[in-house]
This record gives C-alpha cells, sequence and structure tokens, in this order.
C-alpha cells in the first residue's frame, strides 16, 4: 500500500506520541533518529516562525518554570526534558538560570540545593541541544533584585535606583525615575559571568534562546506614584490616574529596555545576541479586566494603550492558574477560562505596537506537592472537599480550553521549587499530549495555524464593572452557549458545567467549524452547543475535552479522534 512521507511521518510521530503516553517507549518503539529529528524540526519551527507567516500561526510547544535544579524536582532536571523530546514530545527545553551569587570560585554554577554535577545539569543536555539545533529557555528570578541589594541600596539618594521618597528614605522597590546606567550595569553583570559564556561555547549558534524573567521585584506602583521624589520633580503632583499610570509606564518601558539590551551586549557569542528574546512572567494586561471596581489599580493602561508590557519585553507570560489562595476554580465563572477571554482584545493591541511578540501562557493548579511551605489547601483538595474528583484528565480539558482560545507560542508550566516528577509527571504528560496533538493531528493543525476565534456576541462578559468607553465594545465574550449553561445574572461562584468555543475556516457556504468543548466536574451526555447565529449541534463533552468538525456543506459533525 502506498503511503506519502508526510503521512507516514505522521504516523511514526502518533506512535512515539502514544507509546509515550502509554509507558510502552521502551518495549514496543524503536526510536529511531530520524523520529527525534522529525520532532526537533518541528520544536524548532514553532519556536523560530513569525507570528503571522505564510504557514499560520506557529504551533504551540510544552514547557516548564520547574527546571530540576532542587534535589527533589531532578525529574524535571534538562536531561529528563530531551529524554521527553526523544520520545516524541514537542517539548522546549528549559535550564536554571543561576545569578553571580550561586557561583563557585571556579566562576561556574554551583548548585547548592541539587545533587547533579554542573556537567550533568548543564553541559550533556546543551550539548545535545546544540546537536539537534534546539531552541531553549534560561528561566531565572527577577533581573532587577540585585537593584535593591547591596552595593545599589545603600547609594546616595541621587545616585539610588530604588524609590526615594519625599522625605528622603530609601524603599528596596525599584524606581521607573531613577538612573539608567544601573540597569544596564547589572544587565552585563547576568551575562558576562563565565558559566553563561561556557553555555555559548557548547551551544554556539542555537535558533532561538528565551530569557525567562519571574518578573515579581518590588517595585514603585502609580498609586504610589507622589510617594516619590523624583516623580514629584519632574510632574509635580495633583495629575490624574491615566497620567500617573502613563509616567509610571513610560519610565518602565525605559529602563527594562536598558536592562535587556545590556544583557544581550553582555553575550559573547553572536548567535545568541541575534536570537536571544526576554521574556516576563505575567508581563502583559490582567485578566481580572472588569471583575471589580478597583481593578485599575493593578495595571497600567492609559488611554490608547491598554498595557505597556509589548513596549517593555519581548514576550509575556501570563498566568492561566487556578490559585490556591483564592476562590478561582476551573469550573465557575471566576474561573481562568472566563478571566483569559479578556486577553484577546489586549493581544491584539500588544501584537500592533510589536508584531511579534511572545506570548505564552502560564499554567498552574493550584498544587504544589509537598512543598514545606504551603499554608493553604491546594485547589485539588479543595475540589475534593466539594465531592469533586482531581484527574489529569481534569487538567488536560482546563489546559486545551486556554490553548485554543488563545493559541499561544508555548505552555509553561509551573511546579514548585520540591515537586517531584512522581506526582507531577502524569499532569505535564497531559500538557504533552495537548500539544503533540496539534503537531500530528491534521485537522487540529490546520484549524490552530488558520482558524478564526468567533466570539458571541449574543451576550456580553460577565465582568462589566469600571470598563474604560474605548474598551466598552471590544470582544471580550467568546464562551459558546449551551443548553447546560446557568441562567443569567450570574455571580463569581456561579458554576459552569461545560465549556466550549469555537474556530470556523472558509467561506459560507462552505464553512467548517472546530468545536473544543470540556466539563470539568462530570461528562455532559448530549449538550446542545450554538454556534452563534448559524446552527446548534449535540455532543458528548467529557472532562478531558474533545474536538467537534462541523461542517456546513454536508451538515456533518465529527469527533477529531486524537491519542
Amino acid at each position: 500500500m502506498y503511503m506519502s512521507a508526510t503521512l507516514s511521518n505522521t504516523l511514526k510521530r502518533f506512535w512515539l506520541i502514544l507509546a509515550s503516553l502509554t509507558g510502552l517507549m521502551a518495549t514496543t518503539v524503536d526510536v529511531r533518529a530520524d523520529d527525534v529529528q522529525i520532532v526537533a524540526a518541528g520544536i524548532r519551527a514553532a519556536a523560530t516562525q513569525p507570528e503571522e507567516g505564510p504557514d499560520g500561526r506557529p504551533l504551540p510547544l510544552a514547557t516548564f518554570w520547574c527546571t530540576g535544579n532542587h534535589r527533589f524536582s531532578h525529574g524535571y532536571a534538562p536531561a529528563a526534558q530531551i529524554k521527553l523530546i526523544e520520545q516524541g514530545h514537542y517539548i522546549l527545553p528549559a535550564f536554571y538560570l543561576h545569578d553571580s551569587e550561586d557561583m563557585d570560585s571556579n566562576g561556574f554554577v554551583f548548585l547548592k540545593t541539587s545533587t547533579l554535577s554542573f556537567s550533568d545539569y548543564y553541559e550533556q543536555p546543551m550539548k545535545r541541544v546544540a546537536e539537534l539545533k534546539l531552541p531553549f529557555s534560561l528561566v531565572s528570578t527577577q533581573w532587577e533584585y540585585l537593584l535593591s541589594k547591596e552595593p545599589y541600596l545603600s547609594l546616595p539618594a541621587d545616585q539610588n535606583p530604588n524609590v526615594v521618597t519625599a522625605d528622603g528614605k530609601v524603599r528596596p522597590e525599584v524606581c521607573p525615575f531613577g538612573p539608567l546606567e544601573l540597569w544596564r550595569e547589572i544587565g552585563q553583570k547576568w551575562t558576562r559571568s563565565a558559566a553563561i559564556r561556557r553555555l555559548q561555547e557548547w551551544c554556539p549558534d542555537p535558533p532561538r534562546v528565551i530569557f525567562l524573567s519571574n518578573n515579581e521585584h518590588p517595585k514603585l506602583t502609580w498609586p504610589k506614584a507622589e510617594e516619590s521624589k523624583r516623580y514629584l520633580a519632574i510632574y509635580g503632583k495633583g495629575h490624574d490616574d491615566d497620567f500617573k499610570r502613563k509616567a509610571v509606564g513610560d519610565g518602565w518601558i525605559e529602563r527594562y529596555r536598558a536592562l535587556q539590551s545590556a544583557m544581550r551586549e553582555g553575550l559573547s557569542s553572536h548567535g545568541w545576541r541575534k536570537k536571544s528574546i526576554f521574556v516576563g512572567y505575567d508581563a502583559f494586561g490582567p485578566g481580572h479586566f472588569g471583575r471589580w471596581a478597583g481593578w485599575p489599580e493593578y495595571t497600567l493602561h492609559s488611554p490608547g494603550r491598554f498595557d505597556p508590557s509589548s513596549l517593555m519585553w519581548d514576550g509575556g507570560s501570563p498566568s492561566y492558574y487556578t490559585h490556591d489562595w483564592c476562590p478561582i476554580t476551573d469550573y465557575t465563572v471566576w474561573s481562568p477560562q472566563i478571566e483569559s477571554m479578556n486577553w484577546l482584545f489586549m493581544l491584539d493591541q500588544a501584537r500592533k505596537s510589536n508584531p511579534n511578540f511572545w506570548f505564552e501562557l502560564s499554567i498552574w493548579d493550584g498544587s504544589d506537592g509537598d512543598d514545606p511551605g504551603r499554608k493553604t489547601l491546594a485547589k485539588s483538595t479543595t475540589y475534593i472537599k466539594a465531592g469533586q474528583t482531581y484527574s489529569p484528565d481534569r487538567y488536560a480539558g482546563f489546559v486545551q480550553f486556554g490553548m485554543w482560545l488563545l493559541r499561544p507560542r508555548a505552555v509553561r508550566e509551573f511546579r514548585g521549587w520540591v515537586y517531584s516528577w512522581d506526582k507531577g509527571g502524569p499532569y505535564f504528560l497531559a500538557i504533552c499530549g495537548a500539544v503533540d496533538r496539534v503537531h500530528t493531528n491534521p485537522v487540529l493543525r490546520t484549524f490552530w495555524q488558520h482558524g478564526k476565534l468567533v466570539a458571541n456576541r449574543t451576550a456580553k462578559h460577565p465582568y462589566q464593572e469600571n470598563i474604560p468607553a474605548e474598551y466598552k465594545d471590544v470582544d471580550r465574550w467568546f464562551l459558546l452557549d449551551t443548553d447546560v449553561m446557568p441562567p443569567r445574572p450570574w455571580k463569581l461562584d456561579t458554576p459552569i458545567p461545560a465549556f466550549a468555543v469555537t474556530l470556523e475556516k472558509g467561506e459560507a457556504p462552505n464553512r467548517q467549524w472546530l468545536h473544543y468543548a470540556h466539563a470539568p466536574t462530570g461528562e455532559c451526555r448530549n449538550v446542545k452547543i450554538v454556534i452563534p447565529k448559524v446552527k446548534a449541534v449535540t455532543v458528548d463533552v467529557p472532562v478531558a475535552g474533545a474536538f467537534f468538525l462541523v461542517d456546513e456543506k454536508t451538515e456533518s459533525v465529527t469527533e477529531v479522534s486524537h491519542p
């Protein structure tokens, strides 16, 4: 039987992924070098393609915040990540980027909390990354934190990069109006280390390097702008909130770009300088937009610019989190699925100012394994106390909704620094499955690349508090109506039994739609899902989520199978 090369390669990738997910890799599949090269090429293309090119949207990648540098989390270490790639998973490798305080006497990174050697953690995996020509991330703390330590914290007020109050006191918070040269100075400290030079020697010409900042260092917030002596000296008192937000945002743009420019200059490899981008955790507008009247205190929006992050950074990794410290869940109106619908218009605006802004999702399900610092209930425990179950299937359904709503460049899972692979592995493999099937299923692949998300204009987003006039009419609601949807008005804790969105391709009367739907708290059978102003289809919605291809011409509804 004749089989095209493309189909043959697709089937090989299918069996590689299926075998790895079922634990049969070692005994049933011979992982050949050309199979690994196929996966590596897919990873490389996904990380380097432009946001809007001839092939449509770039395909997604799975990746990590936890990089296994702690002795309890070695299952997440780079060598383990490489093995997952060799098993057929589309993963963006992630290494931990240590700062100068973690260097040993020879100038190399000393893993204080790890039993892995420098060679085991960095050298061998990085050389394999170079061999496969893979992109990778360098995950780190917030680079500017050095400015709030000595020798910078005790500098005279006029030279200090931290907030200087009206009465001359220094607070350990970076200031958007402080001296720029110190931001450049610490930027070069990060990339001129002996360890970073060694990484560049092992992998001199990577296709892409993502420097990822945790981006949580204390900084001056706009409601406290008039507490800054520098702000008062430049602008004086009495300006409105929009003015303050813009002034603070403009200051951050200048300083964070100075820091990143210096980090780039500190790199010794031309390949690294050319291919590096700088991405910040939560460097994006807030999903909580409109949820309560006080949301503007936590943003930097001003007329014509909802958020300055796309001018401060090359990319952002906003949190699609079911936090353990607040009532957010994966099955209510207060959920990441509902909040993240706010990001669509913000992303459109961001890409007007920065067309190749790298947008990825940080994922967390509110569970942190054996973290001794936990003071709140894991979200999974909250579900169980409510009489529900929690599983990798439920996690997969939740993650895929965010993926198909937003189509990010990467899905980056957060786990705590002591989280073990034994506990977290099945959940990360659920993310891998969600990502891998976009690469290997031709229907999913083409809708990811070329489909258009359909807004539901028959209703409004439930978050409507204190919305600025310029955003009152932007599309923020994409949840499809179903016959299991509760009647309005909704409260934040109103349960939503099934979440559904759809992407559209083609023109009438030859359109096709790809529905994605998941039911977090239990399968919903015979659910009627309505395509706005077109038609309704009736399907069974599982916990793990399912895809349905709807064809306008044939009036057929087909479940899109996947491993």
